[in-house]
């Protein structure tokens, strides 16, 4: 695989082909995290309402060139596999809803598309790479990230797969398919998570004093990702950093343990 293009504030990457498949061990899978948003026709959109159905949720911008080569691709997989149970859901990470129609137009897209926001991604782990698939089973959970464009034959065959599954039991023996790239290990938050006054990391069970106090430790630990910024900047700025969110997370089980 080439290497990777910056454009805006997300990666690129390039597309890649029915290569490589490998069988992905069961019992480790997470569970898609739920959203309710309005799509760019004003219907509700919320993810719980496909529970049973196998869904693409792809990630997308308008000025994502690889994402324009992938649309047309998911137009068909919708046409093909709507009524074995599939469902394509498209997210926009356009900074406004004004490009999304006209473009929704011009590539005939047959499925719902909503525009997303930085609580959405954060729900997802962060999306810092275009375009961003996942593919989720009938049983909520997800079972491969796709980062970057891949032909429409490798979303099609792991579809397929899923879709062989009737019930909402975890597939056991799923293989992918592609030649995997860094960063598609699935990392989901939960709510706790994306509303916290540390991006990322679960306060709940700290009280106000607790929270106060680590606050100022993280506002005194400098991030090594290059930002310049101390850790407690680095995950209220830029909350997609995987390096700031790590040494939060470090600092706040080190604390919790020596309380224990």
């Amino acid at each position: 695989m080439v290497g990777l293009y910056l454009i805006n504030r997300y990666w690129i990457r390039p597309v890649t082909s029915l290569s490589v498949k490998a069988t992905e061990a069961a019992g480790n899978r997470v569970m898609a995290p739920e959203f309710s948003l309005t799509d760019i026709d004003g219907h509700k959109l919320d993810l719980a309402d496909y529970r049973g159905k196998v869904v693409l949720l792809d990630f997308w911008a308008t000025w994502c060139g690889p994402c324009r080569i992938e649309i047309p691709g998911f137009v068909e997989l919708e046409n093909r596999y709507r009524d074995q149970g599939l469902a394509v859901i498209g997210i926009s990470l356009d900074d406004s809803v004004d490009p999304v129609g006209p473009f929704y137009k011009e590539f005939r897209m047959n499925y719902p598309v909503a525009l997303g926001d930085n609580k959405l991604t954060a729900l997802y782990g962060g999306i810092y790479a275009m375009p961003t698939t996942f593919l989720i089973g009938r049983d909520g959970r997800i079972y491969r990230k796709h980062l970057g464009a891949s032909d429409v034959s490798v979303f099609e065959e792991e579809i397929k797969e899923l879709l062989a599954a009737k019930g909402k039991e975890e597939v056991k023996g799923f293989q992918t398919y592609g030649r995997p790239a860094s960063g598609e290990q699935v990392e989901v938050s939960t709510p706790a998570e994306v509303n916290s006054e540390v991006p990322g990391v679960d306060l709940t069970g700290l009280t106000r004093a607790q929270v106060e106090q680590y606050k100022k430790r993280l506002a005194g630990m400098k991030c090594d990702c290059g930002c310049g910024r101390n850790v407690l900047n680095c995950r209220k700025e830029d909350s997609s950093c995987q390096v700031s969110r790590k040494i939060a997370k470090d600092e706040l089980a080190k604390s919790t343990k020596s309380k224990a």
